[in-house]
């Protein structure tokens, strides 16, 4: 007689599956849910719009989707004919073509908007997926950039600030709608531009450039803004990715680059070999005639982290609402609470201070203070964001570390923004050598420093302190201690003008309570939290 073994099917009745004690899940409008944007931006249909269009599992899943199916270099074509081309998921083209035609690029330079609601489109975005704002963020930077060249900017700008998005490998000319990226950074450089190796040669009808490029963001725009040598003088060019005859213009991508996050953004490794470009301003002149993307891209960079922690801060609210632990909410847990309304604190502070800077891009007047402060912004709240996004990944416990929920992949975009358009030690130089150079820039900063007095006497202290400590610029060893605390001095200035809850982040920032060792809910919570959500 044969032995056989039966196989039980599983018991129904034992309840082993059901979901007890998980929150329920929604997405959230990151405009519907933000009563510090939209008291910014007020009645904005387009922006209310696009906040609904990022709380729809569609939008949200083709998010997801472009997050986790990594963009694929293709370097030729069936017959062996170089194509270098990257292939993305749907998804990315879903998330470009909502941002693109949400006015992403195209709002502050078309009239029908501002910085300040470019800003707001990158905040946005931001919270859903980071990657695709890099090259819609070069688009928009590009416009001012382009101003070197007349017949330059009458081609590409008003398809620059179409509000449509083409992904078609054509060229310029058949286009309504085009993206610009830029590829200044070589190995041997990194920042120091000036010893770019890269050459470029007269043809008689424009240049041909030879080199290579460590870093190339989102290769498969339409065109982009490089640095090269051009009779051994740093000059800027603009490479079309296609010649006006629609033929390739040589443009070898070697390898997309394995980054530690932004997966859905395909940064790239590029070659140029006799590739045709135009010369963008004068000739030598290509770090001032760049600076002027970069200057537009530092806006997004300084804002992009506070849309990290604000979409960090509303999971681990929505968590701690429909969590119970120990017979009570999560949420009522006066530690919890404490540490809830601490981070919001954060979220707070550094919108507002994007927001403060974005106003200042859109008066020319005020350009000298949107120098200055785009720097301190960027510095202060990128140093934040990745311990912030960290706390609210540990108020989920285990589920935080879990790519089920967003927080792994904020908390890999974190430090991305402080290293873009020049990390920390970069970005403090530059607010020395404004500081230095621009007098205006600091009469301006100083101004709005001293507007903010005798409102908090923790505010009063620390800028006498700063100053005293500081009588001139400081040593260069010093830039980061100064640019923190420049930078703080600052955020609290917004926050007196423009937050009923400066008093509360003075004490977490400024006050007896301030954070030691990063240390994150030395904080009496009270009703805080609920007022800051309301």
């Amino acid at each position: 007689m044969t032995d056989t073994i039966r196989i039980s099917a599983p018991r129904s009745d034992l309840g082993t599956h059901e979901v007890l004690n998980q929150p329920d899940f929604s997405y959230r409008d990151p405009w519907a849910g933000d009563r510090t944007l939209r008291r910014a931006l007020v009645d904005d249909p387009g922006l209310a719009a696009l906040g609904a269009r990022l709380a729809t599992p569609g939008i949200r899943e083709a998010a997801r989707d472009a997050q986790v199916v990594k963009p694929v270099l293709r370097s030729f074509d069936r017959s062996g004919r170089r194509l270098d081309e990257v292939h993305f998921h749907p998804g990315y083209h879903a998330l470009m073509k909502l941002g693109l035609e949400a006015g992403y690029a195209a709002t502050a330079w078309d009239g029908t908007g501002t910085h300040l609601r470019h800003a707001a489109i990158n905040y946005m975005l931001s919270q859903v997926e980071p990657g695709v704002c890099c090259p819609m963020t070069m688009t928009y930077a590009a416009v001012p950039a382009l101003q070197a060249d007349p017949a330059l900017a009458a081609l590409w700008q008003p398809r620059l600030t179409e509000p449509a998005y083409d992904p078609a490998p054509i060229a310029v000319g058949r286009k309504a709608a085009v993206t610009m990226g830029m590829a200044m950074t070589e190995k041997q450089g990194g920042s120091d531009v000036r010893a770019n190796a890269t050459r470029a040669v007269p043809d008689g009808e424009g240049y041909r450039l030879h080199g290579h490029k460590w870093f190339c963001s989102a290769p498969m725009c339409d065109g982009f803004l490089t640095l090269a040598q051009l009779d051994g003088a740093i000059t800027c060019f603009l490479v079309p990715r296609w010649l006006p005859d629609g033929t390739r213009n040589p443009f070898t991508i070697l390898r997309l680059k394995d980054k530690l996050g932004n997966t859905a953004n395909a940064s790239s490794e590029i070659e140029y070999d006799g590739t045709w470009a135009h010369r963008l301003g004068e000739p030598g002149r290509g770090v001032q005639t760049i600076i002027e993307m970069v200057h537009h891209t530092r806006l997004d960079t300084a804002m992009a982290p506070a849309g990290l922690m604000r979409a960090a801060l509303a999971e681990a609210l929505q968590w701690a609402r429909g969590r119970r632990v120990f017979q009570k909410g999560l949420i009522d847990q006066p530690l919890m609470r404490a540490v809830l309304a601490d981070l919001s604190l954060d979220a707070e502070a550094a919108l507002l201070l994007a927001l403060d800077v974005a106003r200042a891009f859109d008066d020319p007047a005020r350009r000298p203070y949107a120098r200055i402060s785009v720097a301190l912004a960027k510095f202060i709240s990128n140093k934040v964001a990745p311990g912030m996004i960290y706390e609210c990944m540990e108020c989920l416990g285990g589920m935080g570390y879990v790519e089920d929920t967003p927080l792994p992949m904020l908390y890999r975009e974190a430090p991305l923004n402080s290293i873009w358009e020049g990390s920390g030690n970069v970005i403090c130089l530059d607010i020395l050598r404004t500081l230095l150079r621009e007098p205006e820039a600091g009469a301006m900063l100083n101004a709005r420093l001293d507007a903010a007095r005798e409102n908090d006497p923790r505010y009063d202290a620390a800028l006498v302190a700063h100053r005293e400590r500081w009588p001139a610029l400081p040593p260069e060893a010093e830039a980061r201690w100064f640019a923190e605390s420049l930078a703080t001095l600052l955020t609290g200035a917004v926050m007196i003008a423009e937050s009923p809850f400066a008093g509360e982040w003075f004490s977490v920032r400024l006050g007896a309570r301030g954070r030691v060792a990063g240390a994150v809910g030395a904080l009496d919570a009270g009703a805080l939290l609920e007022a800051m959500q309301a």
